[in-house]
């Protein structure tokens, strides 16, 4: 007689004290699939056993990596970042992939003072603005918009280089419609795009390559836009050409009322940084500050 049977597969319990918080760090480590069930009683053994903490245990163990208890803590937290690879987004987004690296920190460190000198005045957007095509202006725009949705400050980035845009590249976005389309009146706001990896940023891509992107930025349509996604966010920063290839960055900060000059060392003209203040105070502007970049 065939005594076989079929035995469904028994999932082990998750242990009692996992259960109680979703927040907990053994908790989160469940969830993302860090450590097993049987893992986490060997752990909790541990922490009982030496009184560390649960990720001090797992850690100990091999479990873990110091990288993985940095992202739950930045999940408890509510600070995102990525692992390396994750996200699709260009490894040289610093802000989302190297969170504590000095020059992140760097860029905290403006965040605070934008906050203080522009922000906390009633101002809600801020063009990135740079004399030459080599500042490296949109991974700057790129990351300073992270930290800022880091801050848990719902923030826009607008890609205004409708000459040669990157933020869609950048943020690996799939929409076709963006600035261009919507001054154009052929997209609506729908062309912003949210990005999920962080909570409260989001992105509205260059669009079509228009045939004439100074006309489109000097429209009624563009101060318009200007206001209703001001109304919508707290925070909205601009990617704008170099001044040195368009004169498009002395019409975006018009309309954004205010403009961070960035220069880069042994290679911006101090000359050239006079001029383009000296355009921007013209404009009704006003330069909140410059940041110089080494690369």
């Amino acid at each position: 007689m065939d005594t076989t049977m079929n035995h469904p597969a028994i999932t082990p319990p998750i242990p009692t004290m996992l259960r109680t918080g979703d927040s907990s760090m053994g908790a989160l480590l469940l969830e993302s699939g860090k450590i097993t069930p049987e893992n986490a009683e060997r752990v909790l053994r541990m922490q009982r056993e030496l009184g560390i903490r649960f990720g001090e245990a797992a850690q100990r163990l091999g479990l873990i990596t110091e990288g993985d208890i940095q992202q739950i803590l930045a999940r408890q937290f509510d600070y995102p970042y990525l692992q390396a690879g994750e996200g699709g987004f260009s490894p040289h987004l610093l802000a989302a992939y190297q969170p504590f690296s000095a020059q992140v920190e760097a860029l905290r460190a403006l965040r605070s003072q934008l906050m203080l000198r522009w922000f906390a005045r009633g101002n809600k957007s801020l063009a990135i603005v740079s004399v030459d095509p080599s500042n490296g202006t949109s991974l700057f725009a790129a990351n300073l918009a992270v930290v800022f949705s880091q801050l848990g400050e719902n923030t826009l980035l607008v890609d205004a280089n409708l000459r040669a845009p990157t933020q869609h590249s950048i943020f690996d976005l799939k929409t076709r419609q963006g600035l261009s389309d919507v001054l154009a009146g052929r997209a609506q706001l729908e062309a912003v795009a949210k990005v999920n990896s962080f909570v409260s940023l989001s992105v509205l891509a260059a669009g079509t390559l228009p045939p004439n992107p100074q006309e489109l930025l000097s429209r009624a349509s563009f101060t318009a836009l200007s206001r209703q996604v001001e109304s919508n966010f707290d925070v909205v920063l601009y990617d704008t050409p170099a001044l040195t290839s368009a004169s498009d960055a002395i019409a975006i900060a018009a309309r954004s009322k205010g403009a961070l000059l960035l220069v880069r060392k042994n290679h911006t003209l101090l000359d050239a940084v006079d001029a383009v203040a000296e355009k921007i105070k013209h404009s009704g502007a006003e330069v909140v500050g410059s940041v110089m970049v080494d690369f």
